[in-house]
């Protein structure tokens, strides 16, 4: 059996706050807020998970309303998300994310981040890809006012006949 899923999200940039994208700090005079870390790429891999199990999306499991989630750590909310996966069965079949910036460039972090998000599914590397565009300065990313994610994931559980 498959299972498709596919998230989003955005996050404005801010002076004071840390830079996490994929789980990893990158160096940079502004960070994404947000009531937890503000990772927009683990929020779109997470409601890209949640939405292949048919579970609603972060904010309804992690609300934005409820203090034990301020300031979380979101690669601790993705393996929750994960066991959620695991515990129904599945398996990752692969995993595609995008981030959408203008500011920071992102390419000498992606490996870390393929690495990092590999080991949280349990997968092998070559089944996460993690790549970044710019919008040619268009739109709110283009003006370094914010960064989206897109992720999609394919999760596969085997069938007994």
């Amino acid at each position: 059996m498959i299972r498709v899923g596919q998230g989003f999200d955005v996050h404005q940039l801010v002076e004071g706050r840390k830079c996490i994208i994929g789980g990893i700090e990158i160096p940079f005079e502004k960070g994404l807020i947000g009531h937890s870390d503000a990772d927009v790429l683990l929020h779109a891999l997470s409601d890209a998970i949640l939405g292949a199990l048919a579970m609603g999306d972060i904010g309804r499991h992690f609300p934005d309303t409820a203090d034990a989630y301020k300031d979380a750590d979101s690669y601790e909310l993705l393996l929750q998300v994960w066991k959620l996966a695991v515990e129904a069965g599945y398996r990752l079949g692969n995993a595609d994310l995008t981030i959408i910036a203008q500011k920071p460039k992102m390419a000498p972090y992606i490996p870390a981040m393929v690495t990092r998000i590999a080991a949280a599914l349990g997968a092998e590397e070559n089944q996460v890809n993690v790549k970044a565009t710019t919008t040619e300065q268009l739109g709110f990313t283009g003006r370094g006012e914010g960064i989206a994610s897109q992720a999609i994931v394919c999760l596969v559980r085997d069938v007994l006949s």
